[in-house]
């Protein structure tokens, strides 16, 4: 029982993240939330790659205009981005959790608008599922709450697509 209970013990930084915390949620409160699912018929190395790669999210996003990492390396709590999207400009987004190709959270304010962002990877049988929700709060939310949530069901939408079409390409690797 002694081995169990440390190697759980040694595992709960990968399950919670790096940080060795509780999983960081969406704000359940927020005035606009949106929660939204696909399968993807790829490895699952392909769908954590292509995500994760935001330099080059222009690439295949095209509502995505710019974005340029902040922190050298691998994606780790703190590291940070500054991007363009959806009419928002100089976005700037910092990982809070990250539990490579399993879940990565991220957030961060703009416009007045604070917002995390909360995806998760999970492999079975037939595909991966990618499960993504966002949640947003300030003051330009709490003014026209039913524009943008319609915004951000289109804008999660669209990126879910986005992945899955970049992802399904036929690669001559994988």
């Amino acid at each position: 029982m002694f081995t169990t209970i440390t190697a759980l013990l040694a595992a709960l930084p990968l399950a919670f993240g790096s940080t060795g915390t509780a999983p960081v949620g969406i704000d359940k409160t927020a005035p606009v939330i949106t929660r939204d699912d696909i399968v993807i018929n790829a490895p699952l190395d392909r769908i954590w790659r292509i995500q994760t790669d935001i330099e080059n999210w222009p690439a295949w996003q095209p509502n995505v205009s710019s974005a340029v990492k902040q922190t050298p390396g691998r994606l780790r709590p703190g590291s940070s981005w500054v991007w363009s999207t959806e009419g928002l400009e100089n976005i700037t987004s910092t990982v809070k959790q990250v539990q490579p190709k399993r879940r990565i959270v991220w957030g961060g304010p703009a416009q007045g608008i604070t917002a995390v962002h909360v995806w998760t990877f999970t492999q079975a049988r037939d595909g991966v599922h990618v499960h993504t929700e966002e949640s947003w709060t300030g003051d330009p939310v709490t003014a026209n709450t039913d524009y943008l949530q319609d915004a951000l069901d289109d804008s999660l939408d669209h990126w879910l697509h986005n992945l899955k079409q970049q992802a399904e390409k036929r690669h001559p690797r994988a």
